[in-house]
């Protein structure tokens, strides 16, 4: 039976496709589509298990949804959408993730000029054949190309952003994991090291019989085209082009596969060199004695690195940057861990024009989850669509009040998700943003201004008293859109100096400070950071764990972290900003 998540994944598809066919994000059907996938994506009942007249219940999902739901769920496909992605192949979709071709765009490339993926449109750019194209010039052709390269997309070297791939991973070690005699499955590669963006999808399986393993996987929903079916190793591509490997080993090799097949390449190289130097082999099978061929480790990944002599490495950290010396040194750092997170610092609800969960629900949800305290931080009146007027403000803080006599054991403050205009300005005067209890400033538009000026506007946000935090740093959408460019080191200057946290922002499709910037303050202890959901829904919460694993790729200590803070201790540093200046 298909799974809400299955279901999630095909209506989004639908939807994507849908833009194409529209021409436009914006169409009436798009947005209809992507409302239903929201939906289903917050539903606790199978959606599978519905009637139409159930579904249509649901906010957001109208008839024709339904019948796409129950198209699917009776056939395994839908017809439309079949027609769809034969019209419009994942290379040709991949343009419209580019900043600068919208669906129109890329119709008229792929129509006037033949461009149908990105290595034919970095072949038009060179011989500057867009700026003949009409409303294109120039100027479109320099910033598209730039684009692309900030973007990091690279023709053949197809890489596709964490948030679409993890979903299709999990769904498939999942059911893998319950075919008969399975013993593990895990998927490995740059997806468990949480790289932002996916190559190809390797997903390890123990067990003893491969045979029923690769039935189960070639069958599988989200498989569209087998590329080879081989005993212990299969290769499919998903609708979307995303290349699945799936590898069955048996239950005595799985550690050593698993370390292998994580990587990265530079870590492995570095380990093989320590088994060298003992005499020994490293390889997909096993660690080995090379004179005796006698097994020295080879069931799981610690029984590998204590046998070479080394500190379990995470998996997020196997970038061969510097983490197989720790690991001998006995100097890894103290990750932070989902368990060690206290407080959620930006969550919205429908108080902000895209919330969709009521002020009520997301309190009594991180009440729920054993928070210990949270900050509500609605959007900001310079965000016209979606920001609280003053008088707003006023009155969500007596729902506050109240709320916070119902939940006597969470700590609510009143905060806000301040804009940060191209000069540094924010919202609200001085002495109304001095009244919050906390606040992060957050970059949303003029993304391209250049690195002096967009350092300059978070310097000078920085340095406001109120401003607890800074949001989501370069603003960037994974594969969509590229982040501002800043001077990071003068930012970290900034924030130590003046007490201010820099954001860790849990959404997939952000996890933003990225994690090679985080490196950059890896040998620092007078950065201070929080992570947080960014939750618009009570679902969201659960983005936390995400957040930690971009934390601990960019080797960010727990100390450093204000969230994992008692109350007491948060409280008392939270206030410190606000306090000195208003003795200043």
């Amino acid at each position: 039976m298909a799974t809400n998540r299955e279901l999630v994944r095909i209506i989004r598809e639908y939807a994507e496709l849908l833009k194409l066919e529209e021409g436009s994000p914006q169409a009436f059907r798009v947005r209809a589509y992507d409302k239903a996938a929201d939906a289903l994506g917050e539903l606790v009942e199978p959606a599978a298990e519905m009637s139409i007249a159930e579904l249509v219940k649901l906010d957001g999902v109208g008839k024709a949804t339904a019948e796409k739901i129950q198209e699917y769920v009776a056939t395994g496909s839908i017809a439309k959408l079949d027609a769809l992605r034969e019209k419009y192949p994942p290379s040709l979709v991949e343009l419209t993730r580019i900043p600068g071709l919208g669906p129109k765009t890329v119709l008229l490339l792929r129509d006037k000029i033949n461009v149908n993926n990105v290595a034919e449109l970095k072949a038009a750019l060179a011989k500057q054949q867009l700026r003949e194209l009409p409303g294109l010039g120039a100027k479109s052709e320099a910033k598209i190309a730039k684009a692309i390269d900030r973007l990091g997309l690279h023709g053949k070297d197809r890489r596709s952003p964490i948030i679409n791939v993890l979903p299709i991973a999990r769904e498939v070690v999942e059911a893998l994991r319950e075919v008969p005699g399975v013993k593990q499955a895990e998927y490995a590669g740059s997806l468990r090291r949480f790289s932002d963006t996916i190559g190809d999808v390797d997903v390890l399986v123990a067990a003893s019989k491969p045979g029923p393993v690769m039935d189960a996987f070639v069958n599988l929903p989200v498989v569209a085209r087998v590329e080879a079916h081989g005993e212990t190793k299969t290769t499919a591509l998903t609708a979307e082009g995303l290349q699945i490997d799936v590898r069955v080993v048996a239950p005595g090799e799985f550690g050593a596969a698993l370390l292998y097949f994580t990587g990265s390449k530079a870590h492995n190289i570095e380990l093989r060199q320590l088994a060298i130097d003992q005499g020994w082999t490293l390889n997909e099978y096993e660690l080995a004695d090379v004179a005796t061929g006698k097994s020295v480790a080879a069931r799981t990944e610690n029984a590998i690195y204590k046998a070479l002599g080394l500190r379990f490495v995470e998996p997020e950290l196997r970038e061969g940057v510097g983490e197989v010396a720790a690991a001998a040194a006995g100097k890894l750092p103290r990750l932070v861990d989902v368990e060690d997170i206290r407080g959620d610092l930006h969550v919205h609800s429908t108080w902000s024009g895209d919330g969709r969960s009521s002020l009520d629900d997301m309190v009594r949800t991180a009440s729920e989850r054993g928070l210990e305290y949270i900050a509500m931080t609605e959007h900001a009146e310079n965000l016209a669509i979606n920001g609280l007027s003053r008088e707003q403000v006023t009155e969500e803080a007596a729902e506050l009040a109240r709320l916070r006599e119902a939940y006597p054991k969470l700590t609510i403050l009143q905060g806000s998700e301040l804009n940060i205009g191209p000069d540094g300005s924010l919202d609200y005067d001085h002495d109304f943003l001095m009244d919050f209890d906390w606040c992060v400033a957050s970059v949303h538009s003029h993304f391209d201004l250049p690195q002096a000026d967009q350092t300059a506007r978070i310097l000078t946000a920085i340095a406001h008293p109120a401003v607890n935090v800074i949001g989501h740093l370069t603003g960037r959408r994974i594969g969509k859109r590229p982040g501002i460019e800043v001077d990071v080191d003068a930012v970290f200057d900034a924030a130590a100096a003046t007490g201010t946290a820099l954001e860790i922002n849990c959404h997939l499709d952000r996890l933003d400070v990225p994690a090679d910037m985080l490196r950059r303050a890896r040998e620092r202890s007078d950065v201070t950071f929080v992570i947080s959901t960014d939750s618009h829904h009570v679902n969201e919460f659960a983005n936390l764990r995400w957040g930690v694993h971009n934390a601990r790729r960019g080797w960010v200590q727990k100390k450093l972290v204000a969230n994992t803070w008692p109350t007491h201790r948060f409280l008392e540093w939270a206030r410190r900003k606000r306090d000195t200046a208003r003795v200043g």
